[in-house]
């Protein structure tokens, strides 16, 4: 289980989690702020694995070993840990490989 420590932050954003809105201190990670969501606890994971589908959450905290990919702001494959939280960031588990950021061209 992941805690925040109590503390008094300067500023607070609100981001969405899978659509559901939170409010967090603006200066922590997006992976910090998903775990401290209880999004984890609630579902088990943050995303699945394009080869052999098992489920990752963040792990390592310091951008090393990739398990927090996310998509963050409709951009699949974003390092949660590596980024800080802003108003109105949307952000989703990613299954597989997330989506495609190529969009079909009208014929």
């Amino acid at each position: 289980m992941f805690k925040r420590l109590e503390t008094n932050p300067q500023k607070c954003v609100t981001i969405y989690i899978n659509d559901r809105p939170y409010g967090v201190s603006a200066d922590e990670t997006v992976a910090a702020a998903v775990l401290a969501s209880g999004i984890v606890s609630e579902i088990g994971h943050t995303r699945m694995t394009p080869v052999s589908g098992t489920f990752r959450a963040p792990y390592c905290m310091m951008g090393v070993c990739y398990e927090c990919l996310m998509v963050i702001d409709g951009l699949a494959n974003q390092r949660a840990c590596q980024q800080t939280v802003a108003e109105g960031m949307r952000i989703e588990c990613q299954q597989a490989a997330g989506p495609s950021p190529i969009k079909e061209v009208a014929k």
